[in-house]
């Protein structure tokens, strides 16, 4: 099942057969995912990765707002989600204040 967890795109390059992929970060967990379906994405930008493709770019608020409310209805647990990311750091300033 997909949840839909928002991923930040950290890296992007072009494999030997033309295919456009990136490294994304998902909440403290790095993805390779194909950008072939939205090909002007940049590094920063948020998605929604669907069986390894990016089908939805996110604006950062929108994404900070969808892992607030996973965490709220209890799909992700604040306290296990890894440092590192704005998201992450988002949320967990928002559970501590």
């Amino acid at each position: 099942m997909c949840l839909g967890v928002p991923g930040r795109i950290e890296r992007i390059w072009s494999t030997e057969d033309g295919a456009l992929v990136a490294l994304a970060e998902f909440v403290g967990e790095v993805r390779q995912v194909c950008l072939d379906y939205l090909p002007d994405l940049v590094v920063g930008d948020y998605v929604i990765v669907h069986a390894g493709y990016a089908l939805t770019r996110l604006t950062e608020e929108s994404a900070r707002e969808t892992v607030a409310m996973m965490v709220d209805l209890g799909l992700l647990a604040a306290d296990e989600l890894a440092g590192g990311s704005a998201v992450v750091a988002a949320i967990q300033a928002r559970e501590s204040s």
